[in-house]
C-alpha cells in the first residue's frame, strides 16, 4: 500500500477473486440416456468421484449432478473382482466396465488402495487429485 513520502513510486492494483467452494465437489452435466446411482463412482466431464444423488435421463434429456471429488478415503465394491487389490496398489478407472482395476493400460489413474479386498469384494482407496 503506498503512503505519503514513499521513496519508490508504487501503483496498487486491487484484484478481487471470490472463492466459490473448497473444491470437494463439482457440479457436472449428466448426458442423455444415462442412469446414475447415488454413492456409486463415475467419471463425468473429466472428473472422477462419487455421485451424491441418483439421476436418470432419457432420450433428449440432460441433467446436472453434484460429484464428490474430495481427496479422501472411499469404500467400494465397484472393482474387477478377479484382481487382488492389495494395500498400496494404484487403482485405475475402467470406463468401459464402470469399475476400478489394477490395469493401467487405457484407464485413468484415480487412487491407491488403503484396505485390501475383503471376502465381500470391498476395498477402501484414497482418491487422488483431479488433474
Amino acid at each position: 500500500m503506498p503512503y505519503k513520502g514513499q521513496p519508490v513510486p508504487t501503483t496498487v492494483h486491487h484484484s478481487y477473486r471470490a472463492k466459490v467452494s473448497d473444491g470437494k465437489s463439482v457440479r457436472v452435466p449428466v448426458p442423455e440416456k444415462t442412469k446414475i446411482e447415488s454413492q456409486k463412482l463415475y467419471l463425468l466431464s473429466g472428473y472422477f468421484g462419487a455421485a451424491t444423488e441418483s439421476v436418470t435421463t432419457g432420450a433428449g434429456e440432460t441433467s446436472e449432478l453434484i460429484l464428490t471429488i474430495e481427496q479422501a478415503e472411499y469404500e467400494t465394491d465397484q472393482i474387477d473382482k478377479t484382481q487382488a487389490f492389495e494395500v498400496g496398489i494404484t487403482v485405475y478407472w475402467d470406463g468401459t466396465k464402470s469399475q476400478l482395476t489394477e490395469t493401467d493400460t487405457g484407464n485413468r489413474l484415480v487412487g491407491r488402495v488403503s484396505a485390501a479386498k475383503d471376502a465381500s469384494n470391498v476395498i477402501w482407496f484414497i482418491l487422488g487429485p483431479q488433474v
